[in-house]
Parts: structure tokens; C-alpha cells; sequence
């Protein structure tokens, strides 16, 4: 990973018809790695993802992508920085009337410059990529849930994004299909050198998919720790956390 943060934010304050979402928020993310934001419903986890891919602009503060502030560019200066990060949404956000493939082109054609050979082949291999071979004829209705997250995530992929922002990608599945997508996210994140950023509620996911963990707590970043010392730091939010899951 590169000294230099490849996402800095500094000082976001963000409030919502009076109510204060997010105050004095800092936050830094290296290039190639996998950062966890971990905290209940309804802390703002999923606004912070929007803030950082530039489509909710903070009240104060500024978020820096590769050194440059997105919070007073135009969207039409945003628009090709934000092409160098994808998002895939909590429910997925499949088209239901396009098949698996059309799906997963559907950003190749929006971006262009593709013929339609190559794009054919980029749509094969990040389905294959997400494990999902041969199912570019399926329609959306057809797919489990766990296979509509993983779409959505080849979706994601094929513009070939430096960073991917997931939106609790887990939620509503089965304990072992959660799984499979954690260790899904884990092995894009180190094959295709992307920059991952998850937040979740759920801590044993943030485990599996992260190099750190941040806590978003009292409308800020409280703690960013390495993953591999979180769950033993002795820090009051953390011991709180470790208690409420029963854990030694």
C-alpha cells in the first residue's frame, strides 16, 4: 500500500433538516487496501459511502481522492473521478427487465469505447471472476440472493474501478452465503489491487474482509484499528462491542 491516502476526508459536518449526521468526521484510506466501517443502523454509514464517492456534498469539510477535493467541483468535473470508483448498493440494484449480461455491461456502454466483442469478453470474465460462469442469459428473477449480490458486484467490476464502496453487502442473507461473499470481497480486493471499502454492522464480516476497521460512532470516526489487533485493544468502545457479542 502507498504512504499517501488515496481517500482523505477532513472535517465533514453533514446534517439533514437540523439533524447532525456526521460532525467533525476524519478519515483516511490507503491505496489498496480494505477498510471495514463498522457501526449499528442508523449511524450513517451508508451517507458517509455517498459523501465519498461525491454524490452527497458535506455541509463543511473537504474529501480528497488522490489529492484532489471533490466537494467544489461540478458534477461534470466529479463525473470522471467518480468513473474511477464503483458502489454496489445494499439491495444489489440489478435492472429486473435485463438479463445477468446486459446487467453487467450496462456500465461499459454508459462509459463507451467498447465494441461489442470486447465487451462480450469483459462481461464473461467478471462473471467468472465473482463465480458465476455461463449465466449471462439468466434473468435477475431467477438468481438467488446471494447470486444477485455477486451480479451486482461483476457490475461493479467491469468498468475496472480503483475503488469499490460496499453498502452492507451481507445483509439478508444466510449466515454461509454471507460468508462466501465476505471471502468473495477478500479475493477481488487482492487480485485486482482495488481499493475496498465495506461498511457493515455486522463484525464478523468486518473481520474477514478488512486489513483495518474503523468505528462510526456519535456522528464520527471514533477508532480505526489494524484488524488483527481490534477484537484485543483495550478501548472502551471495543470492550463494549466484545461484551455485547459475549466474546472473552
Amino acid at each position: 500500500m502507498d504512504a499517501q491516502p488515496l481517500l482523505e476526508l477532513d472535517g465533514i459536518n453533514l446534517a439533514f433538516d437540523r439533524r447532525v449526521i456526521l460532525e467533525d468526521l476524519a478519515l483516511n484510506v490507503a491505496r489498496g487496501e480494505s477498510l471495514a466501517i463498522l457501526g449499528p443502523s442508523g449511524s450513517g454509514k451508508s451517507v458517509l459511502l455517498k459523501v465519498l464517492i461525491g454524490l452527497i456534498k458535506p455541509d463543511a469539510g473537504s474529501v480528497r481522492f488522490a489529492g484532489r477535493d471533490l466537494v467544489p467541483l461540478s458534477e461534470g468535473e466529479i463525473a470522471p473521478i467518480r468513473a474511477r470508483m464503483a458502489m454496489l448498493f445494499q439491495g444489489g440494484a440489478l435492472f429486473d427487465s435485463l438479463t445477468v449480461g446486459e446487467n453487467v455491461a450496462y456500465p461499459l456502454r454508459v462509459i463507451g469505447g467498447f465494441d461489442e466483442e470486447a465487451l462480450v469478453a469483459r462481461v464473461r470474465d467478471r462473471l467468472a471472476l465473482v463465480g458465476l460462469p455461463e449465466t449471462e442469459a439468466m434473468l435477475p428473477s431467477q438468481l438467488s440472493g446471494g447470486m444477485k449480490k455477486r451480479v451486482a458486484l461483476a457490475r461493479a467490476l467491469a468498468g475496472d474501478p480503483e475503488v469499490i464502496l460496499y453498502d452492507e453487502p451481507t445483509t439478508g442473507l444466510d449466515l454461509l452465503t454471507a460468508r462466501r461473499i465476505d471471502d468473495l470481497i477478500r479475493s477481488v480486493q487482492r487480485r485486482l489491487h482495488v481499493t475496498s471499502i465495506v461498511v457493515t454492522h455486522d463484525l464478523g464480516s468486518a473481520l474477514r474482509v478488512s486489513d483495518r476497521i474503523a468505528m462510526l460512532g456519535d456522528r464520527r470516526i471514533e477508532i480505526v484499528l489494524p484488524t488483527t489487533s481490534f477484537l484485543t485493544a483495550e478501548i472502551p468502545a471495543v470492550r463494549e462491542l466484545r461484551e455485547a457479542m459475549s466474546l472473552p
